[in-house]
């Protein structure tokens, strides 16, 4: 049986020490999602393997983590949180390591894959760390500290990747984690307090089967269907099978057994459920529209995987200083309606990208990423503050670990839906371009009066720039369509309930 006990806080001095190192395990891990990308033509010729093959390097540690993420709140119940953060902490900076010093394909997959299962654990638990060792009024500032590491992670990561690839080697974007590893290591080890009594809760085996089965195979469909033609390949098509079985038997396993490994009670907390969704659209409106800019920014406006990265670095730079002022605004002003602004801010930058074109400025760049940056900011904090306001303490590993889940499967489901949607406006928009391309458009005879029909080098240079065009026009046509899915999340925004937590009557279970 858990017991509580008032809840007695860190001083702030040794509440910074604690933050630290689970800041630097956090960014890691944030990093890692994206650092890898630009490396991988390297890695395909250093371990002589395809294009196919090397995708795996991607894929095994995704797949290890959507596994292992929902596990972590379990383990941390059982054997303590401070051990499992050690453990990942260690883990994921051997298995760095171990990818680093990889000579075979077969090794870097099976490295990248022990470095997403150790990685998986890091994220929701320094949440629940912050969460807990912050009085419930420092928990919009402790948000916005875990927030800086988390969304600036995936946003550094590409620019990182590529100097360090560029002006080193591939191996060095995993040895870069090292020294930090190492250094997130010690800070846990000497500060993260360490409670003896655990919970006793059975490991429910069947359900975590099911889930890793569902997870998994919802993983290798959004990660491979894009390179398999989707539901013309055989293999989608089973992992689909897979996953629609093993779905349904983990609801009515969690919903007719009792110790669960998904525990019911998380979603009967309606914050924390309508948060889930919320995190999960927000994962699809947010976090999956990074790709699509940089690609259209290297591919399409000729910048230097460098100068990708800084034009990135306004949009961080707009979420540090929308976060500084919601962690002032949280107590003076409903969450709901700076949820709600942060929608507005965000839905007018993807506007501002969905009227460029192939000869915008830098200036437009960096404004539009701006003003993503803070609709960021004012939407993470507040959210994540209302979700666990009303959720109880002791269901707080579980709860974090699921929040993060959802907002990684959104973040998955929606690279892959808009990477569909950007296939299929670039081909419309390709075919209505090249129907146009004729000797009788007096439009084209007004552009280019001295277009040769009959020479095979006319044609094809008509047909590069028709490709870049409707590339452009493809972009522009998901960033409205992103406009549309930010703006029609505001009425979920209020279903969420606002609730005044005082500090004298928090509580606190023994035991993590």
């Amino acid at each position: 049986m858990t017991t509580t006990i008032p809840i007695q806080y860190p001083s702030k001095a040794r509440r910074m020490l604690i933050t630290i190192p689970c800041m630097i395990a956090t960014t890691m891990v944030a990093v890692d999602i994206t650092i890898a990308n630009v490396a991988l033509p390297h890695m395909q010729s250093s371990l002589s393997a395809s294009q196919e093959q090397v995708l795996w390097v991607l894929t095994s540690y995704l797949v290890a983590s959507a596994i292992a993420t929902p596990l972590s709140g379990w383990l941390a119940g059982r054997v303590g949180r401070k051990n499992v953060m050690l453990v990942s902490v260690g883990g994921f900076t051997i298995a760095s390591a171990l990818c680093g010093l990889s000579t075979s394909l077969q090794m870097i997959v099976l490295s990248r894959f022990l470095q997403g299962a150790c990685g998986a654990a890091l994220i929701p638990l320094s949440q629940a760390i912050l969460l807990d060792i912050n009085p419930p009024r420092e928990h919009a500032k402790a948000m916005a500290i875990y927030a800086l590491g988390s969304m600036a992670g995936p946003i550094v990561g590409p620019t990182l990747g590529g100097y360090l690839t560029d002006s080193l080697s591939w191996r060095w974007v995993f040895f870069v984690n090292v020294p930090f590893g190492i250094v997130s290591f010690l800070g846990m080890l000497a500060f993260l307090a360490r409670r003896h009594i655990r919970e006793q809760s059975r490991f429910d085996l069947f359900g975590f089967v099911a889930v890793s089965i569902a997870l998994t195979s919802l993983q290798l469909i959004l990660d491979r269907g894009q390179h398999l033609d989707w539901w013309e390949s055989t293999e989608i098509r089973i992992y689909a099978l897979i996953l629609a079985i093993s779905g349904y038997l983990t609801v009515v396993h969690m919903f007719t057994a009792k110790g669960t490994f998904i525990r019911p009670e998380l979603f009967r907390d309606r914050n924390f459920a309508v948060g889930s969704v919320f995190s999960m659209m927000i994962g699809v409106v947010a976090f999956a529209t990074i790709p699509l800019v940089v690609v259209m920014t290297q591919a399409l406006l000729n910048y230097s995987a460098f100068d990708t990265g800084l034009l990135g670095l306004p949009r961080a730079v707009g979420t540090l200083v929308s976060m500084a002022m919601v962690a002032q605004l949280v107590a003076r002003v409903d969450v709901r309606a700076i949820i709600i602004a942060g929608l507005a801010f965000m839905s007018a930058g993807m506007l501002m990208y969905s009227h460029m074109d192939l000869y915008v400025d830098e200036r437009a760049l960096v404004i539009a990423g701006f003003v993503q940056g803070i609709g960021s900011g004012l939407i993470f904090v507040p959210l994540s503050v209302v979700v666990f306001s009303t959720l109880a303490p002791k269901l707080r590993n579980e709860g974090a670990s699921m929040y993060a889940l959802t907002r990684n499967i959104g973040n998955a489901v929606g690279i892959s839906l808009l990477n569909v949607e950007l296939v299929r406006d670039v081909a419309a928009s390709r075919n209505s371009l090249i129907q146009n391309l004729r000797p009788d458009n007096p439009v084209l005879q007004y552009a280019r009066p001295d277009m040769d029909f009959g020479s095979t080098q006319a044609l094809a240079g008509a047909n590069a720039e028709i490709m870049r065009q409707s590339a452009m026009a493809g972009n522009i046509s998901t960033y409205h369509l992103v406009v549309i899915l930010t703006l029609a999340l505001i009425p979920l925004v209020l279903l969420l309930r606002v609730s005044k937590v005082k500090a004298g009557d928090a509580t606190l279970p023994i035991g993590e």
